[in-house]
């Protein structure tokens, strides 16, 4: 063979076979929640030498991770779905470090109590971002009247992401009293929560 790319090893397929039952026995011990994956990874880890069905884990798993990689490598489609949903996470994490700029990102609190109201308050803060994005969305899709147009924005959704902060004054003073608390853009309107795609495009 004149492979430019040759595998510097091999999968033990006999180790594999003759923990194939165990292998089973420990999957649907996880899928049936006797117990977490990481109590039973932990518990095979703390013996002296490696465990066998560790070692027969690893095998079977290295098999999963070289079709993975092989799909990665021949089908452009797969790769291209991959780093799509990678740029999100970045997107998202961005998005969280945007929301808790002081600090260093860091929790200043000291109880544990208090760490969890920080991260519901930002949680809260982020849900609520996107929710006026996915409303106000709504309402230009129902606004355009041009079927060519809509067609457009609804592809360029689902090329994007609802996951965009540019637009929040984030550093901003915010006044939550009911007199300032009025829709005044209109997007909880009935029509924009009344909103079909498929009467939109026509079909």
């Amino acid at each position: 063979m004149h492979y430019k790319i040759l595998p510097d090893n091999y999968i033990d397929t006999e180790l594999i076979e003759t923990h194939w039952d165990d292998i089973l026995r420990f999957i649907a011990t996880i899928k049936l929640k006797h117990t977490t994956a990481s109590q039973l990874f932990k518990r095979l880890n703390s013996y002296s030498k490696q465990h066998d069905l560790y070692r027969a884990l690893k095998e079977f798993g290295k098999i999963i991770k070289s079709i993975f990689l092989l799909n990665y490598i021949d089908d452009v489609s797969f790769r291209q779905a991959i780093e799509k949903q990678l740029n999100k996470i970045e997107s998202s994490q961005k998005f969280a470090k945007a929301i808790s700029f002081g600090h260093n990102n860091e929790f200043i609190q000291a109880e544990k109590e208090e760490q969890e109201i920080a991260e519901a308050c930002r949680r809260l803060i982020k849900n609520a971002v996107i929710c006026w994005n996915y409303l106000y969305l709504s309402k230009k899709l129902k606004e355009e009247k041009s079927i060519p147009k809509k067609i457009e924005m609804i592809k360029a959704i689902k090329n994007g992401s609802v996951v965009t902060w540019q637009h929040i004054n984030l550093h901003g003073e915010y006044d939550f009293s009911e007199e300032k608390m009025q829709d005044s853009v209109g997007l909880l309107t009935s029509q924009n929560f009344d909103l079909n795609l498929n009467v939109i495009l026509g079909a």
